[in-house]
């Protein structure tokens, strides 16, 4: 395998391999404009999240095999990992005797766009030691969030399975994850840390953190300097991508009605890198993207419902 592509078929064998966030979502979809200090109606819905976990059964459901790495309550390790099981990951969960599973509260307007508000729980005790003996024999793709470079311990984590994969010749994607947290930890510093990746996939916000600059082509190809492909999401108005050799393909987004985009953005990448995995062309690449984001949108939270579990899962109350 070449360092920067993906020539070998996602369904040879190999595996990818994602470490990061796993959380519990409450997606809160107030039924007209919110009342301070005061009630609004909602309709609320407690869905599986996180970004590694999402793109994790997003690959799943395209069907290239998965494996997560990641920390949770202890008391959610069982549960979750028959869940991952039966969307395709092998999850590979440290128990946290401490902290409880991250959450996440997502406040969506009605155009379907959210704003969060995050507790990373035992996200944020990832360690070296959680990692597996032996975590990328096989694999043919490491893909890591950017939450999980903004906190010491987690950090080390990306940082090391980074090392391993330059190391055995394996291809790295980055989703940068929050332009907030970028901010907060210092654009230089960010890049820095995730210097080596091969594939980038920032939102329109995030690259615009990342390179100051407004347009989504100027942005790609600014990224596309320190990075051999850069994906830049752009929510209803599709996506772009840049290679370091100058090429620029672009895509729109599919029609469909929104529910929730939450996960859009991790659904995107998994489509995108499963067709760059079977061999696609970049355009093909896009093109897939956009069909999984597109599925993604059209569903709460940020992943598919296991086969059977649909209503224990998504289960909505009004308040």
């Amino acid at each position: 395998m070449v360092k920067g592509g993906m020539h070998a078929s996602g369904r040879d064998g190999r595996f990818v391999l994602l470490a990061g966030d796993v959380m519990q979502d409450v997606i809160v979809r107030p039924q007209g404009a919110l009342r301070t200090g005061s009630d609004r109606a909602a309709r609320i819905s407690l869905v599986p999240g996180g970004s590694a976990a999402n793109q994790s059964v997003w690959f799943g459901a395209t069907g290239v095999p998965a494996r997560l790495i990641a920390r949770v309550g202890a008391g959610d390790v069982a549960g979750l990992s028959r869940r991952f099981a039966r969307l395709g990951v092998k999850a590979m969960l440290a128990a946290d005797p401490v902290r409880h599973t991250g959450m996440l509260v997502s406040l969506v307007s009605p155009d379907g766009e959210r704003s969060f508000f995050t507790d990373r729980g035992a996200n944020e005790n990832l360690d070296i030691g959680d990692i597996p003996t032996g975590a990328l024999a096989g694999c043919g793709l490491l893909v890591l969030s950017g939450y999980s470079f903004f906190l010491p311990g987690p950090r080390a984590v990306a940082r090391y399975l980074m090392e391993q994969a330059r190391q055995a010749g394996v291809p790295v994607a980055i989703d940068p994850a929050s332009s907030g947290f970028i901010r907060d930890a210092g654009v230089a510093r960010f890049l820095g840390w995730i210097e080596g990746a091969s594939y980038l996939f920032p939102n329109q916000q995030e690259a615009a953190v990342l390179t100051g600059e407004a347009d989504a082509e100027d942005q790609a190809a600014r990224l596309a300097e320190r990075f051999a492909h850069v994906v830049v999401t752009l929510g209803a108005d599709g996506a772009i991508a840049a290679c370091r050799e100058g090429a620029i393909s672009r895509v729109p987004a599919r029609p469909v009605k929104v529910v929730d985009t939450t996960g859009a953005g991790d659904a995107f990448a998994a489509g995108f890198l499963s067709a760059r995995l079977g061999g696609k062309s970049m355009k093909d690449c896009l093109e897939a993207g956009a069909e999984l984001a597109a599925r993604a949108v059209g569903l709460p939270g940020g992943q598919p419902a296991a086969s059977g579990h649909q209503g224990s899962e998504e289960g909505e109350t009004g308040t």
